[in-house]
């Protein structure tokens, strides 16, 4: 039982997802920095120089100059700049997955059609005992 389960383990697909596990987890960390880092300052400096991560919202007429700020007082704040900053970066990571399948769809070799299947020797054999018949 115990090799069954290891040669289960070792097949090759399986080995293939764990590594796409592992993959997908690194390459969010990377898009993820990416977005916060470098793409999202961009955005401001183009939107009037304002970071989406300040963004927000409280209820009340009070106004804090900061979400920790805001939180401290304990007022609820709606961050709409950093769901902003989330939904960015769900389209890069689309964006890049996108383009890596579409990479690995052109190395993959196309799919051969299997050669058509002429008859069978039984049926040979009947063809020419009915040609004998006649």
């Amino acid at each position: 039982m115990l090799k069954e389960f290891k040669d289960f383990i070792m097949t090759g697909n399986v080995i293939d997802f764990a590594v796409a596990v592992i993959m997908a987890g690194a390459l969010g960390a990377v898009i993820n920095g990416f977005v916060s880092k470098i793409a999202m300052p961009l955005i401001g400096l183009v939107t009037g120089g304002k970071s989406f991560s300040d963004m927000f919202w409280t209820p009340g007429d009070e106004v804090y100059a900061t979400v920790a700020a805001a939180k401290e007082a304990g007022v609820a704040a709606v961050e709409y700049g950093a769901w902003i900053d989330t939904i960015v970066s769900l389209l890069v990571v689309g964006l890049v997955m996108f383009m890596l399948v579409k990479a690995y769809n052109k190395t993959k070799k196309p799919v051969e059609e299997a050669a058509p299947a002429g008859p069978s020797e039984l049926d040979i054999l009947m063809e020419i005992r009915d040609s004998l018949k006649k």
